[in-house]
C-alpha cells in the first residue's frame, strides 16, 4: 500500500506539498498539482480516513446501534444503513444493547466518545433523554423502527398498528373467535402499537378483547414459545395466534409442534416479520413482512441530510408500509363436525 512518503517522492515534491494538494488548504502551482494527481492516481494512494479525521476535525463514521444482533431482521436492516453509509464515503460502528437500557447508554457513550459524525439508534424505550448525549455534543442521531419522545429528533418507523390490524383483521374474516396474541414489552412503540391494531381488529370484527388471551414480553423465542404454550393450554384454548415478531413466533412454532397440533386444522397462526422459510413446507406461514432494508436506507439517507443542513433541518417521522402476505397457515376455519 502507497504511502504519503511515496507520492512525494514519485511527484519529486516535499509531503507537505501533497498534503496541502490532498487537503486543499493552501495554493499549490498548476504544474505541481498535476504532478502530484499524477503520482496519486499512478500508485493508486489513499489517504487514510483516519488521518483525514483527525485533520479536519470530522469524523467519517456513522454509528448503528440495534437491539439484538442474533435476530435476522437487523441483518437486513444494518445491510441498508450501511450501503448508503458507504455510497457517501462513511463506515459503520454496529453496537448491540440487547434491549438492556444501561448496555444502550454505554454504548451511546462510546459513540460520543469516538465522535461519530451521526448515530441511527434503535431504542430500548421511549424517553427522550436517551439520546440526550448525542445533542449535547452537536451529533445529529435519528431513531429507526422505533419511536422516541422527542420532538427533535427524526424517526423512520414501519406502521405496525396498521400490520397488526391487518393480519388480525384477516384472521376474524375467516372465521377465527378465539384471537390470543404474543407481543413485545410495552415500553417499545412495536410491542405497544402491534398489540393495539390487534385489539382495533378486533372490535371492529365484533370481537371483545380477552386480557386473558393477551401475552406480553421480550422480544425472545423463549417467550414466544412459554407465551403460546400457556394461550393454547387455556381450558378454553385459543383457535387462532398473532404473534407479533419473527423470534417470538419460532417460539410460538415450537410450543405449537410440541403439543403435537396441526397448522391451520387445530391452530391457525399470523406472523409479524417475515421468516426466511415462511413460504417453504407443506404449511407456509401467514406473515406481515416489513420493507426492513428500506428501512435501513430510508434511516441512513434521513442522516445524512440531516447532517449535511445541521439542526435547521425541520424534524420529520418518515412511516413505511408493511404488507400482508397470506398463506397457509391462515386458512378459514373449517366448520366443526357434528
Amino acid at each position: 500500500m502507497s504511502t504519503i512518503q511515496d507520492v512525494a517522492k514519485y511527484a519529486g515534491v516535499s509531503i507537505s506539498t501533497v498534503s496541502r494538494v490532498l487537503n486543499g488548504t493552501a495554493r499549490v502551482n498548476p504544474d505541481v498539482m498535476v504532478r502530484v494527481r499524477t503520482a496519486i492516481e499512478a500508485l493508486n494512494y489513499q489517504p487514510s480516513r483516519a488521518a483525514r479525521a483527525l485533520r479536519s476535525n470530522q469524523s467519517s463514521i456513522i454509528g448503528l446501534l440495534i437491539t439484538d444482533i442474533q435476530n435476522p431482521f437487523f441483518t437486513a436492516l444494518v445491510r441498508g444503513v450501511e450501503d448508503v453509509a458507504q455510497r457517501n464515503g462513511y463506515s459503520l460502528i454496529l453496537c448491540n444493547s440487547d434491549e438492556n437500557p444501561l448496555k444502550e447508554q454505554q454504548y451511546i457513550e462510546v459513540l460520543c466518545s469516538q465522535r461519530v459524525a451521526g448515530a441511527i439508534v434503535v431504542p430500548t424505550r421511549e424517553q427522550a433523554h436517551s439520546l440526550q448525549p448525542f445533542r449535547e455534543l452537536g451529533i445529529p442521531a435519528l431513531a429507526v423502527d422505533r419511536r422516541v419522545k422527542d420532538p427533535d429528533i427524526d424517526t423512520v418507523v414501519v406502521d405496525n398498528q396498521r400490520g397488526a390490524y391487518e393480519a388480525v383483521k384477516h384472521l376474524c374474516a375467516n372465521g377465527y373467535q378465539r384471537i390470543g396474541v404474543v407481543t413485545g414489552p410495552q415500553t417499545t412503540t412495536t410491542g405497544r402499537e402491534r398489540l393495539l391494531g390487534y385489539r382495533r381488529a378486533l372490535i371492529e370484527s365484533g370481537i371483545t378483547p380477552d386480557p386473558q388471551l393477551e401475552r406480553q414480553g421480550p422480544f425472545k423465542m423463549a417467550a414466544g414459545q412459554q407465551f403460546a404454550g400457556e394461550l393454547l393450554d387455556l381450558d378454553e384454548p385459543v383457535d387462532a395466534l398473532f404473534v407479533a415478531n419473527n423470534l417470538l413466533t419460532i417460539g410460538a412454532l415450537e410450543a405449537i409442534s410440541m403439543r403435537n397440533m396441526r397448522i391451520p386444522e387445530d391452530i391457525a397462526i399470523v406472523a409479524f416479520d417475515d421468516i426466511p422459510w415462511a413460504a417453504l413446507g407443506s404449511v407456509s406461514l401467514t406473515t406481515v413482512t416489513q420493507p426492513v432494508y428500506e428501512l435501513g436506507s430510508t434511516a441512513a439517507l434521513r442522516l445524512f441530510q440531516r447532517m449535511q443542513k445541521g439542526a435547521s433541518f425541520t424534524r420529520q417521522e418518515i412511516v413505511l408500509s408493511p404488507t400482508l402476505h397470506v398463506r397457509n397457515s391462515s386458512q378459514p376455519r373449517q366448520p366443526l363436525l357434528a
